[in-house]
């Protein structure tokens, strides 16, 4: 065990819930570490159910492009907890995270804190404490009560699509997790507003109406669309972008790559130009978002001429994008190796796969205590429409898989499991 590891590890035992959504033990414990969240960038803060990590990561390509120095934190990470804290584009290092957090646990003094909140406040003080142009802030659940919703004047927020998701702690209908994730909406502050359901968009322009934020909504002030060359058309008023396709597949990719566009052109103080912002979009590295995996011991332990596609899905939304992208590719036997969390629809997930799937292995994600059960999910997918076998780990899954000769694996369920995944084929 490294010596990062080990403080992780310590800093799980803080609170006896991996998530408990409050905003009083982080102000308490930013408050006494002198309020780095107060000394940062500008920031943008963005929130939603589906592709606030791909919006995310599209805009800081593009003002990377455009030359600027950017801060991001973003979660849950895939491989190292470090890939949660960017400091001006460069993952932060193992010695300067182990301070920081060490740090944060003397002033916090063993008083209940989360996992999560501890560890954004030490991505405040890397922030506070190194210079840059911008931050960009990804909320971890929710919003209104996220740790991240503790920025006082954001310079931009964003709002992705919202829909089900985190029902224990969010609710149970889209209007309720409409109403925590518009919570970082601030006022007079603009916020960019990508397609929602209509409970939800209600509920988004009460909050924007309460607070006098302007708000800049998908096919109502501004249109994303494929070209006729094969690339994108962005259109706001008068003004038109011709621009690339995202390296990233999907049509939910291309409302992700709007969403961005759009906040790049109204990120007061930045000039974003064109040019940089078609950078971005070819220049987009977002793991586990239909990822191809070509090698490793995963492909090895397949057929060679196996397709093997890695994805992050975990939610009904994410299902019915994922679903629409594979069926989007020439079509071929496929089959599915899934794990899901305990806290996720996974019926709900893999319904929309169902017609397209021939058969698969489900298995309980590795180190993971919130995990289905291989059983479980194999009960879920079987209400989904799937026969998925169950199977004690990912290389027992891959043999079995290996013998049915797919055209096709997809590698899905969970950023989780796909974490493992790529740790695994390294």
């Amino acid at each position: 065990m490294t010596a990062l590891d080990a403080i992780l590890q310590r800093l799980m035992a803080l609170h006896p819930k991996a998530i408990d959504l409050s905003l009083d033990r982080i102000r308490r414990l930013l408050a006494e570490l002198g309020d780095p969240h107060l000394a940062l960038p500008p920031v943008f803060h963005v929130a939603g159910s589906k592709g606030k990590g791909s919006t995310t990561a599209f805009l800081r390509a593009m003002a990377e492009a455009a030359g600027y120095r950017v801060h991001a934190y973003t979660s849950p990470h895939l491989v190292r907890f470090n890939e949660r804290i960017r400091l001006a584009g460069q993952l932060i290092d193992d010695a300067r995270l182990i301070a920081l957090l060490e740090r944060c646990e003397r002033v916090n003094a063993g008083r209940p804190i989360t996992f999560f909140e501890i560890t954004t406040a030490a991505a405040y003080l890397a922030f506070a404490e190194t210079p840059a142009d911008l931050v960009l802030l990804e909320t971890g659940l929710g919003g209104i009560a996220d740790t991240t919703n503790v920025i006082p004047h954001p310079r931009l927020t964003a709002l992705t699509p919202i829909g089900i998701d985190h029902v224990g702690f969010l609710g149970d209908t889209v209007a309720k997790i409409a109403v925590s994730k518009a919570g970082i909406i601030k006022p007079g502050i603009p916020c960019i507003v990508g397609p929602q359901p209509d409970d939800a968009m209600a509920v988004i322009m009460a909050k924007a109406a309460a607070c006098s934020a302007p708000l800049l909504c998908q096919d109502r002030d501004w249109s994303i669309q494929p070209g006729k060359d094969g690339g994108l058309l962005w259109r706001e008023g008068e003004s038109v972008l011709h621009l690339p396709a995202p390296s990233l597949l999907g049509a939910h990719q291309i409302v992700n790559a709007g969403i961005a566009v759009t906040c790049a052109r109204h990120l007061a103080g930045f000039e974003i130009p064109p040019a940089a912002i078609a950078a971005g979009l070819r220049g987009i590295d977002w793991p586990a978002r239909m990822q191809r995996l070509t090698q490793g011991p995963i492909a090895a332990a397949l057929p060679k001429h196996t397709e093997i596609w890695l994805d992050g899905a975990h939610n009904a939304m994410a299902g019915e994008a994922l679903a629409a992208t594979l069926a989007s590719l020439p079509q071929k036997n496929t089959w599915l190796l899934a794990g899901v969390l305990n806290t996720k629809d996974a019926a709900g997930l893999l319904r929309p796969l169902a017609p397209l799937i021939a058969g698969g292995c489900s298995i309980a994600i590795p180190g993971e205590a919130n995990s289905l059960s291989a059983g479980d999910l194999a009960q879920a997918a079987a209400q989904a429409g799937i026969a998925l076998d169950p199977q004690p780990d990912i290389a027992t899954a891959i043999g079995h898989l290996a013998k049915q000769q797919p055209a096709r694996l997809l590698i899905t369920g969970s950023l989780y499991l796909a974490g493992k995944i790529l740790t695994d084929n390294k």
